[in-house]
């Protein structure tokens, strides 16, 4: 859905408003927060804001996947996380970005005009709360992320890819509300892999070849099916888990 689509949706019906910043707001805080809003579209490859620069905008991911990027003074850029739909971009109270956002899919956001939003903050308790718990849900999965690239091999790190891609998928089912945990999730999931291989190997640290080679392991072990060039398919949730090295709550196999 395009940006001029949704601006003509009523928040209600967001994709994503059971997840977002504003999923604890009641009707009036919605309204406090349409005044503010508006939404872009980015095409792939488009950068959202570069490192360093001054940010007149903060918002959520409500379709496609932005990477975070941190390039060194030599030139060298390194992957330090993705942004998936419900993610939430800039940080209040910091004038300029803290990393190179760059939308790898086709990325529609919704922006809040910043200072409002900081405005808002203060007298919205509800927006400030969940933006804290987003904060701590991401400082867990830059945890967890640590323990994938430094201790994993690299068929653990494609299956725990591919799990984590499969929760948060999951999550953006309104009946499920948060984002389940390993042990909630069902037997058989499906989700669409709109990660390139190029940018799966720049994200895990790997060469395409060992991404492809690995991918193609997992399909033949039975862990994994493939329609087209995007579409998994993962027949039981549970081996994808234990092929990630992690048991049923989420931790590290014994």
């Amino acid at each position: 859905m395009s940006a001029a689509q949704m601006q003509s949706l009523d928040c209600s019906d967001c994709p994503i408003r059971h997840r977002a910043v504003c999923s604890r707001c009641e009707a009036d805080e919605l309204e406090a927060l349409n005044v503010i809003k508006y939404y872009r579209s980015f095409q792939a490859g488009q950068p959202v804001i570069w490192s360093g620069d001054q940010m007149t905008f903060v918002g959520s991911v409500v379709s496609g996947i932005a990477t975070l990027t941190q390039t060194m003074e030599d030139g060298r850029t390194q992957m330090v996380g993705l942004l998936l739909p419900s993610d939430f971009v800039g940080r209040p109270g910091r004038s300029g970005a803290a990393y190179n956002v760059v939308a790898t899919t086709d990325v529609v956001m919704c922006c809040f005009r910043k200072k409002p939003f900081e405005e808002l903050m203060v007298r919205t308790p509800h927006i400030a709360q969940r933006l804290l718990e987003m904060t701590l849900d991401e400082l867990d999965a830059a945890r967890e992320w640590m323990l994938v690239l430094g201790r994993k091999t690299a068929r653990e790190k494609i299956a725990s890819l591919m799990s984590i891609l499969a929760r948060r998928n999951a999550s953006l089912g309104p009946e499920l509300g948060p984002e389940p945990g390993p042990e909630e999730m069902p037997g058989a999931v499906s989700f669409d892999l709109k990660l390139t291989r190029e940018a799966m190997a720049d994200y895990l640290g790997l060469t395409l070849e060992t991404v492809s080679r690995q991918i193609t392991a997992l399909k033949k072990a039975g862990v994994i099916r493939l329609e087209g060039k995007r579409h998994v398919i993962v027949p039981d949730m549970r081996r994808l888990i234990e092929e990630a090295g992690d048991d049923s709550d989420g931790g590290l196999v014994d």
